[in-house]
């Protein structure tokens, strides 16, 4: 038995058993906590990215960072491609922080209606 099916299935089932205002109010919570894991994913990468470089110069920054004249346009590119890595990993389930986020909420959101 897939355990991750079981639990797609379950909840699938209780988003169903909601009303249409809160399922679109779960579809936000779900979809910003995952924007929020991509950022902390994205943060944790950009070390990485940092040090793929190589030689570092007095400055201690990456090859060719004292240089004015250095092209930035690699750095953006760099940039870009770790966001969309981090959006990646995050859609896919990332490192659970987005599951966290959305059960902590639940768990406040449940208890200020009581």
């Amino acid at each position: 038995m897939n355990i991750a099916r079981v639990q797609s299935a379950n909840a699938a089932a209780s988003l169903s058993a909601l009303s249409p205002t809160d399922r679109a109010r779960q579809a936000k919570l779900a979809d910003a906590a995952q924007q929020f894991e991509g950022m902390m994913l994205q943060e944790l990468l950009k070390p990485m990215q940092a040090g793929k470089d190589g030689a570092e110069d007095e400055s201690g920054g990456g090859f060719g960072t004292g240089d004015p004249d250095r092209d930035t346009s690699l750095d953006t590119m760099s940039s870009y491609g770790t966001e969309a890595v981090a959006a990646a990993i995050a859609k896919h389930g990332g490192l659970g922080i987005a599951k966290q986020v959305m059960r902590q909420i639940g768990i406040a959101d449940g208890q200020r209606r009581k």
